[in-house]
């Protein structure tokens, strides 16, 4: 067997590989006697037909065998004394002249693949990166004590007026589509509608505005064409609105009792203030230390710019896309109703998975020279905190993760953190003010090899914010 290997580019390669004529004969005299053994020909006993004519008759079904035996056995054979490792399955090609006359000649053929890169680590250390931490103001803290407030608010009966802006309606609706006669109508049983509220179509503002429990009010609803239910976009809706109470929201008063209530190691709205004041802070330096290892990562990327593989790029970006039409769905937005730039929105996906993949290589290249290793106990660590982020038990989630081979993935992962936290100590990092123009942190870049548990920690510094 002759083969050649082709350098295309740094990731692809080309096999040009030729295979020994009397190979190729051993398999077609295996294969046409097997066929001589099993097959019927019209003049001949059942096994007894000469091989010639079974090979005339049985021509296309006998090469197919051959050709299902020995191309995939040659090929993997010649890669794995290439000793490249190859992303997916080779893209193999026959040379037609050759299959013309097997057996008689080397078969030639050619297969294109892909491998991982080579990374050459250049600097790693010593990398020049900025810290700025937003200040933590009085007004951020007084907007979180108003979202708590906001949250601890009771809805009251009105009992001596009709709605107004601001109150909650509660009706049953009962809706008919006009211009649609077979349309199903629309029963929905206790819906909550806010006079004035955000979302809320101008109608129900209009038509709801002065209700009082028992009323029954009837109106027309045109809903845009580009409204956010597919169902309803562009429909002319008649409803029957049958009011089964009205309320207004009643905040409470932002005294030691409404403290206390928040929390046991509360004890008054000074120390609410102290300890919103407190989290906050914590937050800023999360997203101060997240935005400084964006930063090095991009800065590290940036100095080492090598071919990442298609194959993976195009999945990653495959993935990305995915998420993004998942939370489309997920907010009630249906992506095949929207006018789309998906062309765009792929190409740019693409460039990120490439940018996030060559992250990913050279943090695993860290921890390969710096001799960073995972140990089990980190990696059980790491289960307890995804399951108490997901409200899990941990044997749960260990379970789903070990079928999914995602045990392996943690360890690479906090394997790669490491090599992003030598990363940071080694850099040379200068303070600077808080620009407030500055764009948030993007979790996905900060920590390039572990997105989940950067949006994890995130929204877990928010959540407590109040607490």
């Amino acid at each position: 067997m002759k083969t050649e290997i082709v350098d295309v580019s740094e990731t692809k390669k080309e096999l040009k590989l030729e295979i020994a004529p009397e190979e190729v004969r051993a398999e077609l005299d295996r294969v046409s006697e097997t066929y001589a053994r099993q097959v019927s020909v019209p003049g001949f006993r059942k096994g007894h037909a000469p091989v010639s004519v079974i090979r005339t008759r049985f021509k296309n079904e006998i090469r197919g065998e051959v050709l299902q035996k020995i191309v995939p056995d040659a090929v993997n054979r010649a890669i794995s004394e290439s000793g490249l490792e190859v992303l997916g399955q080779p893209d193999v090609h026959l040379d037609t002249e050759s299959l013309d006359r097997l057996g008689q000649e080397p078969l030639k053929l050619h297969a294109h693949f892909e491998v991982m890169p080579r990374v050459e680590l250049g600097q790693y250390r010593g990398l020049e990166g900025t810290r700025r931490t937003r200040p933590v103001t009085d007004e951020m803290v007084e907007d979180v004590i108003r979202g708590l407030r906001e949250n601890s608010a009771s809805l009251l009966p009105v009992e001596d007026r009709g709605a107004e802006e601001g109150d909650t309606v509660t009706a049953n609706f009962r809706g008919k589509f006009l211009g649609d006669p077979g349309a199903e109508d629309i029963n929905a049983e206790e819906v909550e509608v806010v006079i004035g509220g955000e979302g809320v179509q101008p109608e129900f503002n209009e038509h709801l505005a002065g209700a009082r429990e028992g009323d029954e009010r009837t109106f027309t609803v045109k809903y845009p064409d580009d409204f956010r239910a597919q169902g309803l976009a562009g429909k002319e809706v008649e409803y029957t609105a049958a009011v089964t109470s009205v309320r207004r929201k009643t905040l409470p008063e932002v005294d030691d009792e409404w403290a206390k209530s928040l929390g046991e190691e509360i004890e008054s709205v000074e120390s609410l203030r102290g300890r919103v004041r407190e989290n906050l802070t914590a937050r800023s330096r999360f997203e101060s230390e997240g935005r400084l290892r964006d930063e090095l990562v991009k800065r590290l990327v940036d100095s080492h710019r090598f071919e990442v593989p298609d194959t993976l790029a195009d999945y990653q970006a495959d993935q990305m896309l995915r998420s993004a039409v998942n939370d489309m769905m997920r907010h009630g937005i249906d992506p095949r109703a929207q006018e789309l730039d998906w062309d765009g929105m792929r190409a740019s996906a693409r460039e990120r998975a490439a940018e996030d993949l060559r992250a990913h290589l050279l943090l695993e290249r860290i921890a390969d020279a710096e001799n960073i290793e995972v140990t089990d106990e980190e990696v059980d660590a790491e289960l307890k905190a995804l399951a108490e982020a997901h409200r899990q038990p941990v044997e749960q989630v260990r379970a789903a993760l070990t079928k999914q081979g995602g045990e392996r993935s943690i360890a690479d992962r906090l394997r790669n953190r490491k090599a992003l936290d030598l990363i940071v100590e080694n850099a040379a990092v200068s303070d600077e003010e808080w620009r407030e123009e500055e764009p948030p942190a993007a979790p996905e870049r900060s920590e390039s090899a572990e997105p989940e548990a950067t949006s994890e920690e995130s929204r877990g510094a928010a959540a407590d914010e109040g607490r």
